[in-house]
This record gives structure tokens, sequence and C-alpha cells, in this order.
């Protein structure tokens, strides 16, 4: 007698190839999103850097970058330092990436009217954004910035304990 169709057998270990497949295939995806998440914020931080210093020296005033909230992971905002602090620009994230900074980059960067990075004494400014992993994923992300102005994104190895460090 000739067969006409499938058994049950081979239905079943087709459904199993399938799961199997979709598991690591919802893996994978998971892990390119998340890593795309951080390039984005990555360099959305450099751009916002770099606009800052832009309008430091188009305006020829201190011009501020700073954490929402005190917290890089939640956004950032352009500020005018000025009596009132008009705000100039703001962009707020989500998706869960941590982002921190060192400790010359925590909380805010500011930029003279000259579009160089000073503290509030007028010390030069350099430090690095970290673009921080899930627990148990690296960190691929850094936005350095130069005491010169200049500022880099590097794909680099991670700096687990300064992501590792609770931030409160």
């Amino acid at each position: 007698m000739k067969q006409q169709g499938v058994t049950l057998i081979q239905v079943l270990f087709a459904v199993g190839l399938l799961a199997l497949l979709a598991q690591l295939g919802t893996s994978s995806y998971s892990k390119m999103s998340h890593d795309l998440q951080q390039q984005v914020i990555a360099e959305s931080l450099a751009q916002a850097l770099r606009a800052t210093r832009s309008e430091a020296l188009l305006r020829n005033q201190v011009v501020v970058l700073q954490a929402l909230e005190g917290d890089w992971s939640n956004g950032w905002q352009v500020l005018l330092e000025q009596g009132d602090a008009p705000l100039l620009r703001e962009y707020s994230t989500r998706g869960g990436i941590r982002v921190v900074g060192n400790q010359p980059v925590a909380r805010r960067v500011r930029f003279s009217g000259l579009g160089a990075p000073l503290r509030e004494r007028g010390a030069f400014q350099a430090g690095t954004l970290l673009i921080c992993g899930a627990p148990g994923q690296e960190s691929l992300y850094q936005v350095r910035l130069a005491p010169s102005g200049r500022v880099s994104v590097r794909h680099a190895q991670p700096e687990r304990p300064l992501c590792d460090r609770d931030i409160s």
C-alpha cells in the first residue's frame, strides 16, 4: 500500500526542530537588538557632546550638557549656564540601557565659549562615559571626551568595575 501524507513521528520531529530553531533565533535576535541599542545610545551621546561644544562656540558662552535627574541612563539636556539656565535641547532614553561616567563627567560636562571642556574651577575636563551591558553582557561602547574637546566613540573591551558600581 502506498503512503499518502506524513506520520505522527515526522510531524513531531518537524515541530521539535522548529521549536529549537526558534529558541536559537530568539536569543540571537535579543542580543543583537541590545547591542544595537547600546550603539544608538553611544552615538547619540557623542553627538550631543559635539552639539553642545558647537553651541558654546557659536554663542561664545558656557554651555552645559547634563544628565537628566543626575543619571545619564535617563537622558541628557543642553543648557546655557546663566542665571535661569534656559534649556536648549533634551534627549530622554528608554530601553533600560545603563550609562555611567567616571568622576570628571559623572553628572555634567561644561564647554567654555572657546569650546574647551572645563570643570567648575577652570581646570580642563576629560572623561569617559560607558554604555553598560545588561548583567552578564559586556559593555561594547565608550564615549570619550579629550581635554581638547574632541569626542570619540570607541568599541572597546568592557570596564566592569565602573558598570558594576551602584549609582545612588
